[in-house]
Formats: C-alpha cells, structure tokens, sequence
C-alpha cells in the first residue's frame, strides 16, 4: 500500500510539474501576443525576441525543440520543414510552436494569431481550440487507443470543421527534459500513421507517459493555416 501511495504522490508530482511549465508557457505567449506581435517584423526577428524575451522575463535557458514562427503561406508548412523567412504583414496569419524548458520540465505550446479583420483567417483560428478540444474528449473516451487512431480522429474532425488537417504527425510524449526518445523512431511514440501501442503503454521506468495534443488546420487553396497544441493528458 505504502508503494502504491508513494507511486501515486509521484505521478501527482510529474503531471504537477508539466502543468507548471505549461502555465508559465502560456504567460510567456500572453507577453509575446501582447509585446511582440506585429507586422513590418520577419520571422527570424520575432523568433529572436522571444528567445530574448523568455530568458530574460522567464529564466528560460533552453528550448527543447527549435523555435517554430510562420506567417502567412509559410503556415501550410509542417514542423520538419524550414521555410524561407517571411515579413509579417499587416493582413496576416501566423503561429507561434516553442518549447521551453522551466527548472527542466518541458513545456511545448503553440498558439495562433490574426492580424487585421479577414473573417476567413479569424475562422481558422477560432476552429482550433473546439477541434482540439473534440479530439481530447475522443481520447478521454478511450485513453488505450493507439496513437495512430487518435491521428485518424484529429483528421477527421479537421474535415468536420471545414479544413484539412496539415501535420503528419498530431502529437508527442513530453516530459522532463530530456524526454523518453527512440533513436531513429519517428513513430512509436508520436500520435502519427503506424503508432499502434495503446497511448496509456508505461514507459521503461513504469511511469505514465503524457503527451502533447497538436492540431494543424490548413486550408490550401487559401494558402493559410492555424496551430495549437498544449498538454493533453494533464489538465
């Protein structure tokens, strides 16, 4: 019984933690969306304000994964692509993907935002949190799913929502960083076509694995898209 409590208080712990860094994550967008957001800046300038922005308001030392900023067609592009650098404009779309890691607890976030009044990049964006949220109850419904059925339902509720979804893969593990990878895996433990462990799997040290829910909603005749993920199983 003793075991069983302190494993429990453990986990508390773990997920308390991932929580933490999320929470300081979506203070530190807060500032970025209110700060630093802007047209007549590029890409590559915004990126390095925030890397600026997050050591010097957040203590952030490190990011567990390259900061992520693309506008306007550049937002059909997945993670895994490195687009030319782009000017903001005063019409456009944009995402913000980082990855922060506070007192070595990964955070990964991303949000997305509009500049000026086009109804169709504000639909976009305001489709984002019900899809994310649609697919998460899914997930709840049946947390052993395989991350390769928790990819087919977030394609499928893109669709649903009017849009295409843009990501080969629609989520991750996260953790303390660094966290648990497969070398040479783009796939065991990714929420993508051909991960087919069930998702509630414990990882080598018998600890639950938690994972990031991302949503990419594009729409390609228009040549915009929209992104958002945060922690799926904590919160």
């Amino acid at each position: 019984m003793a075991t069983e409590t302190s494993t429990a208080e453990t986990e508390s712990q773990r997920a308390a933690y991932l929580q933490d860094a999320q929470d300081k994550a979506v203070s530190l967008f807060e500032e970025i969306e209110r700060n630093l957001v802007r047209p007549g800046i590029s890409e590559k300038e915004l990126s390095n304000e925030i890397h600026q922005l997050a050591a010097d308001r957040f203590g952030v030392k490190s990011h567990w994964h390259k900061r992520v900023i693309r506008s306007g067609p550049n937002t059909l592009k997945p993670y895994a692509e490195n687009p030319p650098d782009r000017v903001i404009e005063a019409d456009d779309i944009l995402f913000v993907d980082l990855g922060p890691v506070f007192e070595a607890w990964e955070a990964d976030f991303g949000r997305t935002f509009v500049l000026g009044d086009d109804p169709v990049k504000k639909r976009l964006r305001d489709s984002l949190e019900p899809t994310w949220k649609a697919v998460k109850a899914q997930y709840q419904a049946n947390p052993d799913m395989t991350g390769e059925e928790l990819y087919d339902i977030a394609c499928s509720q893109a669709k649903k929502e009017g849009w295409e979804f843009g990501g080969e893969i629609a989520g991750h593990i996260v953790g303390s960083f660094p966290h648990e990878r497969i070398p040479r895996d783009r796939i065991t433990l990714y929420i993508t076509r051909g991960s087919n462990q069930p998702m509630s799997l414990l990882n080598a040290s018998g600890q639950k694995r938690h994972w990031i829910l991302e949503i990419h909603l594009v729409d390609r005749a228009r040549q915009i898209g929209g992104f958002m993920e945060q922690l799926l199983t904590v919160g």
